[in-house]
């Protein structure tokens, strides 16, 4: 039976108290989102967010472990962004206000977050949108991938995201995984804290990084447990991508070192790999000005292609 969170409902409220923490007034007067209500093949209630231009062209947003679609505020609230792109975010099942179930089966399964981000797609009208995944954003993109293959996207953006489990692309920050999953809570936060901070080359503010700290610790440690483990082994599915594909990443990425970065880059015909120096696990976040321009001609180009 799926767990339903008593807080969906109040999902705008937490979006403008988290806008009220790190924008103006002014800003936060101009945030606008559509709340999206996604029902999963398997039962599960996804929160879903529609942003900007309805009739621009389509990104969709897939944030990482233990993060949810606040993740992603320099990009949907960047009114250049809004103007032109039609966006959409969503809190992945067992983070932010979508459902947690505890079952371990829920999150080891690959068509079941297919089938979750195809079902967004669904909700949200999306078309032919490009994909821009985050870290274990880029584990869902491949669960896609090799369910539902590539005639329904415009493109790849892979942000910080490993598609190989090579343990010499693994950076020393995800040590802090375990202790994440741990029932004890003091335990949990101290390695949720440390995690958090070391996505970050350059850090976020006090009131940011708080804000991020509440919606990691979201998401509970069974389902921290159950995202681990999973493999991902797509060589052969990388080398028949025939769509556009950017791959960006932090030189100073402690959770996925840039290597991994290079190979999937490497593996992907025609793949443009953009490297961020002095830049963490975070690009996105740590220089949006770049990411939200290189992002933009990215969906400008991969549309005219496809």
């Amino acid at each position: 039976m799926a767990y339903t969170s008593p807080w969906r409902q109040r999902a705008g409220l937490s979006v403008a108290a988290f806008l009220a923490t790190v924008a103006t007034p002014a800003q936060a007067q101009e945030q606008k989102f559509r709340a999206v209500s996604v029902k999963t093949p398997d039962g599960l209630t996804i929160s879903a967010q529609d942003w900007g231009n309805p009739n621009g062209p389509e990104i969709l947003f897939i944030h990482g472990f233990s993060q949810s679609h606040l993740s992603w505020i320099k990009q949907v609230t960047h009114s250049e962004l809004a103007k032109e792109f039609h966006m959409v975010t969503y809190d992945l099942r067992g983070h932010g206000n979508s459902d947690k179930p505890l079952e371990p089966e829920r999150y080891k399964t690959g068509k079941y977050w297919a089938d979750e981000l195809q079902a967004v797609m669904d909700a949200t009208g999306l078309k032919r949108p490009v994909l821009a995944g985050w870290s274990y954003g880029g584990r869902i993109m491949a669960d896609y991938l090799t369910t539902y293959g590539t005639a329904r996207l415009a493109g790849l953006n892979y942000v910080d995201a490993g598609q190989k489990a090579d343990p010499s692309f693994v950076g020393p920050n995800l040590r802090n995984l375990p202790l994440m999953a741990s029932e004890d809570l003091a335990t949990n936060i101290a390695a949720t804290r440390a995690f958090l901070h070391d996505c970050f080359s350059i850090q976020p503010t006090q009131e940011e990084y708080e804000t991020m700290l509440a919606f990691n610790m979201m998401v509970p440690p069974k389902v921290r447990l159950g995202l681990g483990n999973r493999p991902l082994q797509v060589d052969d599915m990388l080398r028949s991508l025939k769509l556009p594909v950017l791959v960006t990443h932090g030189a100073e990425d402690k959770n996925s070192k840039l290597i991994a970065a290079e190979y999937t880059a490497k593996m992907i015909p025609g793949a443009k790999l953009s490297v961020y120096q002095g830049i963490g696990h975070a690009p996105f976040f740590e220089d949006a000005p770049r990411f939200n321009a290189e992002l933009a001609v990215f969906v400008r180009s991969a549309q005219k292609v496809n």
